[in-house]
């Protein structure tokens, strides 16, 4: 098996976006069909005002499950830290334009999945 390519080197098209810390970048319950990539920064992922996780790994993606799935999203990711990530406005043609793209989130999901 090939190793996947690199989150960031396949989103560095995308427009990039800064978010000042206690910006949110998606709101639970939401449904911009956004995609986005951590590119530098930290991030608080909160579920019913409960924090469930920190993300600070660069070309993390934030709202793949939600346009996997075509539901809201289950959680707010808001900066800690001031935090640059891109954004496909589009994230559903994103990933049904770019194989690659596509194949590394579904990679992601079956990895997340399986320490679940």
């Amino acid at each position: 098996m090939q190793p996947l390519p690199d989150m960031l080197a396949l989103s560095a098209s995308l427009p990039e976006v800064a978010f000042a810390a206690g910006d949110v970048v998606v709101r639970e319950g939401g449904a911009d069909g956004s995609l986005w990539v951590l590119v530098s920064g930290a991030l608080r992922v909160t579920k019913g005002g409960v924090a469930i996780n920190t993300v600070t790994r660069p070309g993390a993606l934030i709202g793949e499950v939600a346009l996997l799935l075509d539901v809201p999203h289950g959680a707010t990711v808001e900066a800690t830290t001031p935090s640059v990530l891109r954004r496909a406005a589009d994230g559903a043609a994103l990933l049904a334009d770019d194989p690659a793209v596509t194949r590394l989130v579904a990679a992601l999901e079956q990895h997340l999945g399986a320490r679940l």
